[in-house]
């Protein structure tokens, strides 16, 4: 018996030998990814990257299948980053290369000096037409916030992209300010607004809409209202309907009505259009706040657009100026919706 359970209990230290340096001499996939890809790039092998990235969580896993460059001087990280950002622009489809750009891309993020190549590499995902991982956002703010700690003003940030052989463009402000925006840093994300012109960057819709959607969000209505007006007056944009509708329905929360009937004026005083909705908007704001005479003048300008207000809307109008003693108002309000058969 003792020979026997000798020989087993041998049996099993063996095996739990074996178990112990296995652990410790296989390769885990992530160790495989790494070689493969250091291979590929010392080789200059940059076209076959993209196959050997079997999902978007090996591309973002940490450490980052790219963390091997950091170990050479932040010059020739940057030339390695740049002609594989360059040797892939010829792929097709175009978004071929997508886990490619989201490995280098989360690795350049969180490495001690992630501006401004991190910003390069955001900029070929964006002009490749992929979409950055989920996590950019976050990644992103915080690397620009870092930066901005250093006392480095915006223009100058993204002037930075000069020195490795880029240009800002309005892709690469306007995801910032959505960036920024998503960690509710509203004036961080205004100041980039700002300097999009310094920067050699157009403003366009995206840029004012994001950053007046974040504040609208928050019911940050004075800044809203500013930005909305600047882009009208000032830059002659044309406002998106989605953009007017959440400024006129902030201001009705904030039992704002008359700067929101303001900014309906300003806007046909500009000659843009304004939709039912934010006309719908404003007339059941000035209800709320039992502004019936403003209500009735809304209702007579929507309906020279063409706008009939829904039946609800109309019998509290027509009603409320009553009650107030509109009565001429009041007939001539409802003699409007007879003629349109309403």
């Amino acid at each position: 018996m003792k020979t026997g359970t000798t020989n087993f209990s041998a049996f099993l230290l063996f095996h739990q030998f074996l178990r112990q340096y296995s652990s410790i001499h296989t390769i885990s996939p992530s160790q495989t990814l790494q070689e493969s890809i250091k291979a590929a790039v010392e080789s200059k092998l940059y076209k076959k990257l993209p196959d050997l990235f079997p999902s978007l969580r090996d591309a973002c896993q940490n450490p980052s299948p790219f963390s091997f460059l950091s170990t050479l001087p932040v010059n020739f990280t940057t030339q390695v980053v740049d002609e594989i950002l360059q040797s892939l622009i010829p792929l097709r489809p175009r978004s071929r290369p997508q886990l490619v750009y989201a490995s280098l891309l989360f690795y350049t993020l969180q490495s001690p000096s992630p501006l401004p190549l991190s910003l390069s590499v955001l900029q070929r995902i964006l002009h490749s037409g992929c979409v950055p991982a989920p996590q950019t956002h976050l990644l992103l703010s915080s690397a620009w916030l870092k930066q901005r700690g250093q006392s480095k003003s915006v223009a100058n940030i993204l002037l930075d992209m000069r020195s490795i052989g880029y240009e800002p463009d309005s892709s690469i402000c306007n995801y910032l300010i959505s960036s920024l925006c998503a960690i509710d840093e509203l004036a961080e994300a205004s100041q980039v607004l700002k300097a999009m012109g310094g920067a050699g960057c157009i403003p366009d819709l995206e840029s004012y809409g994001t950053l007046i959607g974040a504040s609208t969000a928050v019911r940050r209505t004075r800044e809203a209202v500013e930005l909305l007006k600047e882009m009208v007056v000032k830059v002659k944009l044309t406002p998106r309907q989605g953009t007017i509708i959440n400024v006129v329905a902030a201001l009705r929360a904030n039992r704002e009505i008359r700067r929101a009937v303001e900014i309906i004026e300003l806007l046909e005083k500009e000659s843009h259009n304004v939709g039912f909705e934010s006309y719908e908007l404003l007339v059941e704001g000035c209800l709320d706040c039992r502004e019936y005479i403003l209500a009735g003048k809304v209702v007579m300008g929507m309906t020279k657009r063409g706008f009939i207000p829904y039946i609800r809307v109309r019998q509290k109008v027509v009603e409320g100026l009553a009650d107030v003693g509109e009565v001429e108002l009041a007939s001539a309000v409802r003699r409007r919706f007879a003629e349109l058969r309403s």
